[in-house]
């Protein structure tokens, strides 16, 4: 068989970079001579140990209580996935993650996040924030009309139950747009 430098060299020589590999499936890693099912498995578990390495640098003992924080605690899982994934964090009154939880995935347009499903999680796991945060598979991070939707009637819920919604992060490549910054929540 091929050595692991070898076998490397023949991935990024057909995938080109590494996130490429890391969005290809495990049929398509096995289109590669000398990469079976196991070997693509291996690579997959390889990367996806690696987003988990480079987003504990922030983890949850760290505060949340920016949104570069964030973004570099969740920008390795959201940045290079090719659909939309909404996740709900919630967060403690020292704003650390008690716990993310994913609420949708596919288009905002398509499945609309109620603020139902971000503020249930929140009163079971008695949350003192929430924090809204997705990709936008396009890598434009500019909110669309749903975002900004979606952003008010959180914001709107969360007033009513005392469970403020703090930011909604959207990550778009290597860029992200935070309604909290831009002074919208």
């Amino acid at each position: 068989g091929k050595n692991a430098i070898d076998l490397s060299r023949d991935l990024l020589k057909k995938f080109e970079d590494f996130q490429s590999i890391d969005s290809a499936s495990v049929n398509e890693l096995c289109s590669v001579p000398g990469v079976g099912t196991a070997k693509a498995a291996q690579i997959k578990a390889a990367l996806e140990l690696g987003k988990r390495m480079a987003s504990k640098k922030s983890g949850s003992k760290q505060k949340m209580n920016t949104s570069r924080a964030l973004v570099d605690h969740y920008a390795p899982f959201l940045k290079n996935l090719k659909k939309e994934i909404v996740k709900v964090v919630l967060l403690n009154p020292k704003l650390h993650i008690i716990k993310d939880l994913t609420i949708s995935e596919g288009s905002l347009n398509a499945s609309i996040v109620h603020p139902r499903e971000v503020m249930i999680p929140a009163i079971k796991e008695s949350a003192a924030k929430i924090v809204l945060i997705h990709n936008h598979p396009s890598g434009d991070p500019t909110p669309s009309q749903a975002d900004i939707e979606i952003t008010h009637r959180v914001t709107k819920t969360g007033e009513i139950i005392s469970i403020p919604l703090v930011d909604h992060i959207i990550i778009g490549g290597m860029d992200y747009y935070s309604f909290a910054d831009e002074g919208l929540i």
